[in-house]
């Protein structure tokens, strides 16, 4: 795919294509962040558009310069950034002189091993939520934090050098001070516990399995990625495991067929099929240990025309990179809209625009646009018009990095191996799970299973159908979260052929539609010539036609298929056989998926899917899967990932349990309190200017104390318009109908808040126009971001704290006076 910022010298004048007259809201200066705001709903569009869907560079245009390529995950420049942070991270006013002799040194490799680190989600100067849960270390902060992040990352880079081999801690221990033991066996036995380090296939890993289990059973009910990931960890650590299986497989939604017709076969993946963010990514460790070498997806992918001729390379750079503009845009107005992009859609608000801007696009483009958007639906799984515009793409700051790649043979090999030796019962449809103090039972048909613990990972369409029924019932919290996250669908059509008769130096190509209502109907074409082991052709059908197609005869959808490859390639001379054997997906009615892979829907955030991950019942009933974690939804290596996570859990639990130790749970158990005292607060606060309020903490005069904003936008008062410029009045008025449009409709007013230092509280208070324009300031000019109460975190709750301990005492005679305004 193309930089979403073109050269300087490409001018595109058509204003659905440039919108380069949009308010300052959406321009394109980049605001300064706010550093104390933990709900940010301002992630770059142009990191989603390049790691999901179909990665593509537009063909060279004849009259433009192609685009640079995309940055690398991890530019060169941030290597010294990441030495410089991690040496920093003490963060002392006044450090001892001999500061570094106290730090240990492992080898000179420290930048490279921080970078290996961050490509599995650890930050390079701070440790995880996970570790702080796991005690690892005795206080946060100082030398011992700094040594034990080095130790870390040596771990983690070591085994990374060979996941072939078990790697002890003797070994490590060697390379050492002595003095560093303990910091060591916490590393050491975290990375172990918790599947970052000594997990897979390879023999020297199968061999650590105990013959007979010493510890609790635990009951896994599917036995995909993300159960069997678990199984196999569960059964190192010495647990009993039986995994219930409804279908007569394993893998769940990732299914490789065996294709066959005449002298000719293929492996075709009919559910996961794309390797994504190679480098961190498990399942690439689980291919290196079973000697595979992966195919990179090409991003080559030309497209045709719905008559099958090319599409001119000229129109298609020039859409290519003002479609990623246009989605750079959106992110902006999200941002600048707040809490409200909550409730919009992308698929809304990408279609204001277009009836906006639309009428002076020719045909060509605007099939190329919906292209696009096909594409986008084809990422998430999801109708556009379902995914919300503030989150759908919330868990691209957690991208590994890396290529997109097939594993030859297919997936298969990835279910068969983790398969191997595991206990599984197939064609148990599980349809009751019970849980209490004593432990579980699952029932499957006529028969109960009993265990000390459960590990539900059926998919997220199963759990929205009901058709489990668990008892107790599910706590109201995650049955909400089930109802809000999204869960969409994609098929598709494999076509084994007699020969390839397509161009075999591309992966993908793609086609146009001249329907938009059937843009996403055999949009894109993957040939797995070079993986499948045969002459393999697999169609994609997302978005509106991938719920269409589920009742469309599979004769009727290879007909179309094969009009539309013989107008490609018949003007070329090329003739297009029938197929030998092809077979179309239904993973809509499949009962035991219900849909392919989850999104966030409009109303939902990345918060669902931390909600779907806790565990129920005291630590006996769990879950996982891939709509389960926040980081790598809707791919297979967040399930897999989820499963290690959820063995770790189920340790945790089960020594706790052992030990008689109370386990406490991560989410916060505050945050009703908080509330309750946030908006107690509220009612004197320290400064008061139309619809925005601020209360402070710390000493009112200094200008340091961070102050916490409320806006109240189901009141938001509108300007006169003095000294704006009209397109700029134009556009913030379209905001504030939006806002409140939405509220007005709600009937009823919402508070946002947002941290922010009392100096710039002081500023936006002093910003004349109404609150249309300190709206404006406040999110383009101070780079700040409005958020729900939960959205502050746990750094607002601190202050909070603070400033109810301050209002303890008779509140000072400067605050009395900032109160009159």
């Amino acid at each position: 795919m193309s930089d979403p910022n073109p050269p300087p010298c490409l001018q595109i004048p058509n204003p659905l294509l440039s919108f380069t007259h949009f308010s300052p809201f959406l321009s394109t200066s980049t605001p300064n962040p706010n550093p104390s705001s933990t709900y940010d709903v301002d992630v770059s569009f142009q990191v989603k558009r390049k790691r999901t869907g179909v990665r593509r560079k537009a063909p060279l245009a004849s009259s433009l310069q192609a685009s640079p390529p995309p940055h690398p995950p991890l530019p060169p420049q941030t290597f010294p950034q990441i030495a410089y942070s991690i040496n920093n991270s003490l963060n002392k006013p006044n450090p001892v002189p001999d500061i570094s002799e106290e730090i240990i040194v492992i080898n000179k490799e420290a930048t490279n091993e921080a970078l290996t680190a961050l490509t599995l989600g650890f930050p390079a100067d701070s440790i995880t939520d996970e570790e702080i849960e796991a005690g690892v270390i005795s206080s946060i902060g100082g030398i011992e934090q700094v040594n034990y992040i080095l130790i870390r990352n040596h771990i983690l880079s070591r085994w990374r050098e060979n996941v072939s081999n078990w790697l002890t801690k003797e070994f490590l221990s060697s390379v050492l001070p002595p003095h560093c033991e303990v910091l060591l066996n916490s590393a050491y036995n975290f990375l172990v516990s918790h599947g970052y380090v000594n997990f897979g296939v390879a023999p020297a890993i199968k061999e650590k399995i105990p013959a007979e289990p010493t510890k609790q059973t635990v009951v896994i009910v599917g036995a995909g990625l993300a159960g069997l990931a678990a199984a196999r960890q569960l059964m190192c650590f010495g647990f009993k495991v039986v995994i219930l299986e409804g279908r007569k497989r394993s893998g769940g939604r990732v299914y490789t067929k065996k294709m066959e017709g005449a002298d000719k076969f293929a492996a075709a993946d009919l559910g996961g099929s794309v390797l994504t963010s190679t480098l961190g990514n498990p399942l690439g460790i689980i291919g290196k240990q079973l000697g595979s070498s992966f195919h990179k997806v090409r991003d080559k992918c030309p497209l045709y025309r719905p008559d099958g001729k090319p599409v001119d390379p000229d129109v298609d750079i020039k859409l290519e990179n003002a479609f990623n503009r246009v989605l750079e845009k959106m992110s902006r107005l999200r941002k600048s809209m707040g809490e409200v992009a909550m409730d919009i859609s992308l698929g809304a608000a990408l279609e204001t625009f277009r009836q906006v801007y639309g009428d002076a696009v020719t045909d060509e483009e605007m099939n190329l646009f919906n292209w696009h958007l096909a594409n986008l639906e084809y990422a998430n799984a999801g109708l556009l018009s379902k995914l919300s515009l503030a989150f759908w793409d919330q868990d691209d700051p957690y991208d590994m990095g890396g290529d997109h790649c097939f594993l030859p043979g297919g997936n298969g090999r990835f279910i068969q191996a983790l398969a191997e030796n595991v206990p599984i019962l197939y064609e148990k449809t599980v349809h009751t799970i019970r849980y209490g103090a004593d432990g579980v039972q699952v029932i499957a048909g006529g028969q109960v299973y009993e265990g000390d613990m459960a590990l539900c990972t059926v998919s997220l369409g199963v759990l929205k159908n009901g058709s489990i029924k668990f008892s107790p019932e599910l706590p109201q919290r995650k049955l909400d979260g089930i109802r809000r996250l999204g869960f969409g669908l994609l098929n598709k059509v494999a076509m084994l052929f007699p020969y390839v008769f397509w161009s075999t130096d591309v992966d993908t190509f793609g086609h146009l539609s001249e329907d938009p209502n059937r843009r996403g109907e055999f949009f894109l074409f993957y040939s797995y010539a070079t993986v499948a082991g045969g002459p393999l052709l697999i169609a994609l059908v997302a978005g509106e036609a991938a719920h269409n197609f589920e009742s469309m005869p599979p004769m009727d959808a290879v007909s179309k298929i094969l009009r539309i490859l013989r107008d490609i390639y018949k003007p070329q001379g090329i003739d297009v056989p029938d197929p030998l054997q092809s077979v179309c997906t239904r993973w809509g009615t499949d009962s035991f998926s219900l849909g392919s892979y989850s999104h966030v829907a409009v109303g939902a955030s990345g918060d669902d899917y931390d909600i779907l991950a806790e565990s129920v019942g005291d630590g006996r009933l769990f879950f996982a899967g891939e709509a389960t974690t926040r980081r790598y939804p809707a791919t297979m290596h967040g399930a897999f990932l989820s499963g290690l996570r959820e063995a770790a859990n189920i340790t945790r639990h089960a020594n706790a349990r052992a030990l008689n130790i109370e386990v406490e749970r991560s989410i916060s158990k505050n945050t009703r309190s908080c509330a309750a005292l946030l908006e107690d607060l509220f009612r004197e606060p320290d400064l008061e200017f139309g619809s925005f309020s601020v209360i402070f903490g710390g000493k009112t005069c200094d200008p340091k104390p961070a102050a916490i904003l409320r806006v109240a936008l189901g009141s938001l008062k509108k300007s006169g318009g003095d000294g704006i410029r009209a397109d700029q009045q134009h556009w913030n008025k379209l905001l504030f109908q939006q806002l409140q449009s939405h509220y007005n409709q709600q009937q009823q007013q919402l508070h946002v808040y947002t941290l922010l230092s009392q100096q710039q509280a002081l500023e936006l208070r002093e910003v004349r126009g109404g609150d249309e324009m300190r709206l404006h300031y406040l999110c383009e000019k101070l780079g700040v971001k409005l958020m729900n109460r939960k959205g502050l975190g746990s750094t607002a709750d601190s202050v909070i704290a603070s400033i109810k301990a301050e209002r303890g005492n008779p509140r000072s005679l400067e605050a009395s006076r900032l109160t009159k305004e």
